[in-house]
């Protein structure tokens, strides 16, 4: 029987929750953003003989970008071209969207080490738009301070590319809008830095070290309130003072002397 990609379903949860079990030492958000996903649309599943073995996800960004996301496959069927035929659908499905008038690219996320969709990316035409530095840190190395909440305007948005999670925007009123409703905002000592929504990826809006020193009591306690550990997403233009990031309680997952995040864009019009 041949693989067929179609609109995910409800009924597919469990098949989506096994395959977020055996990700990333079962740390993966897929199933978390399910129900999220299915509502939002435009959420495909890769079924053979009867089980949900994939997943792709094409979100909507401000801008006219289609954000794709979400690519997934079961280790169990890795190895075997259904991780390329889901990126292959997600940029068919964008081509779609773009004679519709909806998007005008496509654009992700991946970490440096995943060279398979590196791969991929390249050889379909998309660029490396931006590069930024994550960075993990852990509540036990800080003394939690709590921050005040905040407003966002556009004088804090110094970035052009923003991150919020593992999602990028492209700075402007929409932009804005879309932060609004999807971030918290916190500030303390003057320095402002956004919060996923129920989670602890962090974007601080002032960088330098004495910045992110400032920040961190405040981040440590957000993800106290939550799970313990917490994540920062920082331009590459902070690869200068890594050590110095370091020497505050902050670490890399892999050791690099290089942005372990790309953002790669694909124009389609």
């Amino acid at each position: 029987m041949k693989p067929i990609i179609r609109e995910a379903k409800p009924e597919d949860k469990p098949f989506i929750e096994e395959i977020a079990r055996l990700t990333w030492g079962g740390e993966d958000y897929l199933a978390r953003v399910f129900d999220k996903w299915l509502e939002d649309g435009n959420f495909y599943v890769l079924e053979l003989e009867g089980k949900v073995i994939g997943t792709a996800k094409l979100t909507l960004l401000p801008r006219k970008v289609g954000w794709m996301e979400g690519l997934r496959v079961h280790p169990d069927y890795r190895g075997r071209g259904f991780g390329r035929m889901l990126h292959n659908f997600i940029v068919e499905r964008g081509k779609e969207l773009a004679e519709e008038g909806k998007i005008e690219a496509l654009e992700f996320s991946t970490y440096f080490l995943n060279r398979e969709s590196i791969a991929m990316a390249k050889k379909d035409g998309f660029r490396v738009l931006a590069r930024f530095l994550s960075l993990a840190g852990k509540v036990e190395n800080f003394e939690p301070v709590e921050p005040e909440q905040a407003e966002l305007t556009m004088e804090d948005l110094t970035l052009g590319i923003i991150p919020l999670g593992w999602k990028f925007v492209h700075r402007g009123g929409e932009a804005l809008e879309w932060l609004r409703k999807r971030a918290e905002v916190y500030e303390i000592a003057g320095f402002k830095f956004l919060a996923e929504k129920g989670r602890t990826t962090f974007t601080p809006l002032s960088f330098g070290l004495g910045c992110i020193k400032a920040m961190l009591p405040a981040m440590a306690w957000v993800a106290k309130e939550r799970d313990g550990a917490f994540e920062l997403m920082l331009p590459a233009s902070m690869m200068p003072v890594l050590p110095g990031l370091k020497r505050l309680g902050l670490s890399l997952w892999d050791e690099t002397d290089e942005p372990n995040v790309l953002v790669f864009r694909k124009g389609l019009v």
